[in-house]
C-alpha cells in the first residue's frame, strides 16, 4: 500500500496531462510556453531552494553522489557497448543512446518529496544537479567536434546554474529569509505539479517502425540495469537507508522528454526518441514499484 500511495498521485497527474492534451484545443504554443516557464523559472527555483538548505557530508551525501554518477557512467558505457551487436542505422542508434541514461527530473523530485519530504528533495536535487552535466556531456558529445558548443550549453543550463548557486549558498552557511523561502517553496511546488502534467502531455506512443531490439535494449538499460547497478554499488559502499532509497529511485526513473528535443535539434530520429521516452515512462509504472518494493523489503 505504501508503494501505491507513493506512486499513484504522480502517475495520476501524468494521466491528467495525457487527457488534457487529447481533449483540449490549447495548441502547441500553450504547452511549449508552459515547458519554458517550468524549465527556466519554476524548476530552477526548486533546485536552488532544495540544495541551499541541505547539509553536505562526504560520508553520506558524498558517497551517494559518487554512487549516482558511477551508475550513470556504467549506463553510458553499456549504450556504447551495445552498438556493434544491434542492427540499427547510426542515426537511429546515436539518437536513442541518450534514453538509456537520461532521467526525468520532474518525476525525480516529485517522488523524492513524497518519499522523504525536504530531506529527500534535497538529496535528489543534488543528484540532478550533478547528473545533468554528465548526461548532457554524453548525449551531445558530437557538438564538441562540430562547433565547441558543449561547454557553452552547460554554462547556461538553468538546472546546473541553480544547483551550483544552491550548493555555494549552503557551503557559505547562509540562510534564506522567510519571505524568500516561502516564495521559492511555492514556485517549487508549482513546478512539480505542472512538470508532471507536461510529462503526460508529451507522451507519444508512435514512431517506432524499426530497430525494435535496439529500443528494448535502451529501455532495459534505463529501467533495469541502471537501478540494479545503483543498488549494488550503494550497498557495497554502505549507504544509509535514505540515501540508498533516493539514489536507486533516481536511477530507476524513465528518460527525460528533453531527449527528443536534443535528437531533433541534432538532426536525429526524433519520432523514435519520442517513442522511447514515452514507452519508458509507461513501463516505469511497472518497474518503479518493483524497485521500491525491493528497497522496502531489504
Amino acid at each position: 500500500m505504501y508503494i501505491v500511495n507513493l506512486l499513484l498521485p504522480d502517475f495520476t497527474l501524468i494521466l491528467i496531462g495525457v487527457i488534457l492534451r487529447k481533449t483540449t484545443n490549447w495548441g502547441d504554443a500553450f504547452w511549449t510556453g508552459m515547458e519554458k516557464m517550468v524549465y527556466f523559472l519554476l524548476f530552477p527555483a526548486l533546485l536552488f531552494y532544495s540544495t541551499a538548505r541541505i547539509t553536505l557530508k562526504f560520508d553520506t551525501t558524498g558517497k551517494m553522489l559518487l554512487v549516482g554518477l558511477a551508475s550513470l557512467s556504467v549506463a553510458i558505457v553499456l549504450t556504447w557497448l551495445g552498438k556493434p551487436f544491434l542492427k540499427a542505422t547510426p542515426m537511429d542508434y546515436e539518437s536513442g543512446m541518450q534514453t538509456g541514461y537520461r532521467f526525468n527530473s520532474y518525476m525525480a523530485l516529485a517522488l523524492a518529496s513524497r518519499m522523504a519530504g525536504d530531506e529527500g528533495t534535497g538529496l535528489m536535487a543534488l543528484l540532478i544537479g550533478f547528473g545533468v552535466p554528465l548526461c548532457n556531456l554524453a548525449a551531445v558529445h558530437a557538438l564538441v567536434h562540430k562547433n565547441g558548443g558543449l561547454l557553452k550549453e552547460l554554462a547556461r543550463n538553468p538546472l546546473l546554474i541553480a544547483t551550483t548557486c544552491g550548493l555555494l549558498f549552503s557551503l557559505l552557511g547562509l540562510s534564506l529569509p522567510d519571505v524568500a523561502g516561502a516564495v521559492l517553496s511555492r514556485m517549487g511546488n508549482a513546478s512539480l505539479a505542472i512538470g508532471l502534467l507536461l510529462v503526460g502531455a508529451g507522451l507519444r506512443l508512435s514512431g517506432m517502425r524499426r530497430a525494435k531490439l535496439m529500443s528494448g535494449f535502451f529501455i532495459a538499460v534505463k529501467l533495469l540495469a541502471l537501478p540494479a547497478v545503483a543498488l549494488l554499488l550503494g550497498r557495497w559502499v554502505g549507504l544509509g537507508e535514505r540515501q540508498l532509497q533516493i539514489v536507486v529511485l533516481f536511477s530507476a526513473l524513465p528518460t527525460a522528454s528533453s531527449a527528443y528535443i536534443l535528437a531533433a535539434r541534432l538532426g536525429g530520429n526524433g519520432p523514435l526518441v519520442a517513442f522511447l521516452v514515452s514507452a519508458g515512462t509507461v513501463l516505469s509504472a511497472l518497474t518503479l514499484p518493483f524497485w521500491l518494493w525491493l528497497l522496502h523489503r531489504t
